[in-house]
């Protein structure tokens, strides 16, 4: 309450209907740096303001106590009972029951039994299993096998070309195939 009524002294309020008790509520300076000030319709009547935290609260939001602190009217009418102490006080006289001794308790027995799946076990050797879920994006058109090596004959890779001593310059009768 004391942050609301801080921040409620920076605010400017019109009232649109006493009788009905419905106020706008406009932020003189803005508490969001880079986001200008914004303005509120709350309904005393009602117990709502724009913002939504006093319906949500049930507790008065900042513009709630800047309308009441305008027309003179006491704003803890406007808290729930759930915030007095009278409401705590009756949650927590009842008594909670002492759990006995652990050992004492009876357990049934289990009627079932339980089977490890293991499929579910993560595979910690090898290469990462991705769990990317594919989509038509991925469907690729069938094609022949990719040419690469030297001679970019399809099947053939960089080191099983049969022309690989070729294209580097060496002859055949080099010790190396």
């Amino acid at each position: 309450m004391v942050a609301n009524r801080r921040l409620a002294r920076s605010m400017n309020v019109e009232i649109h209907s006493r009788r009905l008790e419905t106020f706008l509520v406009i932020e003189t300076i803005s508490r969001r740096p880079g986001i200008p000030t914004r303005s509120y319709g709350v309904d005393l009547r009602n117990r709502r303001c724009e913002c939504r935290r006093f319906e949500t609260l049930h507790y008065p939001c900042e513009h709630v106590v800047a309308a009441c602190a305008k027309v003179n009217v006491n704003v803890e009418q406007y808290v729930d009972d759930v915030y007095t102490l009278e409401r705590k006080l009756r949650v927590w006289k009842n008594e909670f029951p002492v759990l006995p001794d652990l050992s004492t308790w009876e357990v049934p027995p289990t009627t079932f039994e339980l089977i490890l799946d293991r499929r579910l076990r993560r595979n910690l050797r090898g290469r990462p299993q991705s769990s990317r879920i594919r989509n038509e994006m991925d469907i690729r058109e069938k094609s022949d096998s990719k040419c690469r090596g030297l001679c970019r004959l399809s099947g053939h890779s960089q080191n099983k070309c049969p022309y690989r001593n070729f294209h580097f310059g060496q002859s055949s009768e080099s010790g190396r195939n």
